[in-house]
């Protein structure tokens, strides 16, 4: 149940540009999704910048891109707030395969 719910508050908050707390992997974090859709694998992945909270690894000064697994969101909740994001990428993104629906800019 909590998966089709986290993937329809990416969803909204990626089409209202909403910011979104949740845990995952067990840390709250803070994100602004940007792409939402299925990975390589068929599993349904959101790529967001990571702008405050907690992970397994330690979250730079100003923020961080994160490919994430729906399935292991939990909790997610959007929010009005400033929206975050990342420098201009060098590369394409490789999260998300097949894209659901992205920011427009």
């Amino acid at each position: 149940m909590d998966l089709f719910m986290s993937y329809d508050v990416l969803h909204d908050a990626i089409v209202n540009k909403r910011q979104v707390t949740c845990l995952y992997h067990g840390h709250y974090r803070e994100i602004c999704p940007h792409v939402l859709g299925t990975g390589k694998d068929g599993a349904e992945m959101v790529l967001s910048f990571q702008f405050a909270g907690g992970s397994t690894t330690r979250l730079p000064p100003g923020g961080e891109w994160r490919c994430m697994r729906v399935d292991e969101i939990k909790n997610a909740k959007s929010r009005t707030g400033d929206w975050h994001t990342g420098d201009s990428h060098l590369r394409p993104q490789t999260c998300v395969k097949d894209i659901d629906v992205e920011v427009g800019f």
